[in-house]
């Protein structure tokens, strides 16, 4: 005969279970604290094209459905807030840098999308895909089997912001949705996506900063890598009527090493028509390649990138 449990015994452990779930889904909304504004963490986004992962949404204060915002999609956004949530203890600080241009007028009114970036996979997703196809196959494979972990994923991690992400972002909020009003940004691998996507996709991203862009693409100095991403660029720069592009780097650390990469890079972007009002280059001796170094000078992107039509 089958013992059936009293329900005495079933409703405790019911509401064990069921306070389980719950404190689980808290935990998964649970968001960043920020000095101003507010954040929407969408956990888990899903994806056809990439692993889910955590979209953090940071609205201005006074954000208002009945007014239309131009968007900053960000990379790592584990990093871009609260210090006390990330792995280094540092953090770019965006809204407090961004409350300040608005009140000031630098910028129009601008929220931020967040993208964590993929743990063990960050790699893979930010190395920009068509890259690959000038390197040498030796070193290309290398490459794959490396630091890329088997398989490279930055196209697909592109369809996902645009195919997926974008138009949630566009339907959950009060956007100005065209790419005179859509930028991307980041820093390190972050920064050599952002260029990426730029580029890949310029009718939905009218701008990218890159700062500490990593041109080198692994740890050490090496000729293949960046050789590829001039070819890419020479290739593939959107148009320079349309679209802005800012690039920085310090001069401690692994930024010690950009210098020859990124001075050749100018160059480049230069001799396909961009002149100082779409085009922005800086040194900042003294920096490292941290997240505190990246906060310091963030006003100078966001308010060039940002600036919105006034200022042209």
């Amino acid at each position: 005969m089958i013992s059936i449990p009293s329900l005495s015994r079933i409703v405790p452990t019911l509401a064990l279970v069921l306070g389980l779930c719950a404190s689980l889904a808290v935990q998964a909304q649970e968001v960043v604290h920020v000095e101003t504004g507010h954040v929407d963490r969408l956990a888990a986004f899903p994806s056809r094209f990439v692993a889910p992962r955590n979209v953090d949404v940071w609205l201005p204060a006074g954000y208002a459905p009945s007014h239309r915002y131009q968007v900053l999609y960000m990379q790592d956004g584990q990093m871009l807030f609260d210090d006390k949530t990330t792995w280094n203890g540092q953090s770019w600080h965006v809204d407090r840098a961004l409350e300040r241009l608005m009140k000031s007028g630098a910028i129009p009114d601008t929220i931020v999308v967040g993208i964590w970036n993929n743990g063990d996979y960050r790699h893979a997703e930010y190395f920009p895909q068509k890259f690959l196809e000038t390197m040498p196959v030796d070193q290309r494979q290398k490459l794959i089997d490396g630091a890329l972990k088997g398989k490279p994923l930055a196209d697909n991690y592109l369809r996902f912001l645009v195919e997926e992400l974008k138009p949630e972002i566009d339907r959950r909020y009060s956007t100005r949705p065209g790419p005179a009003s859509t930028f991307i940004a980041g820093s390190s691998m972050g920064a050599l996506i952002s260029v990426y996507a730029m580029n890949e996709y310029p009718q939905v991203f009218g701008g990218a900063a890159g700062l500490s862009t990593h041109w080198i693409g692994v740890m050490t100095r090496n000729a293949v890598i960046p050789l590829a991403a001039f070819n890419y660029l020479e290739r593939h720069l959107a148009d320079p009527r349309t679209h802005r592009l800012y690039q920085d780097h310090g001069s401690l650390d692994l930024d010690a090493l950009y210098e020859p990469y990124q001075s050749f890079v100018d160059e480049l972007v230069r001799e396909h028509g961009y002149g100082e009002d779409r085009f922005m280059t800086r040194v900042f001796d003294g920096q490292g390649h941290n997240e505190r170094a990246w906060a310091m000078r963030l006003e100078i992107p966001l308010t060039f990138l940002l600036r919105g039509e006034k200022a042209e």
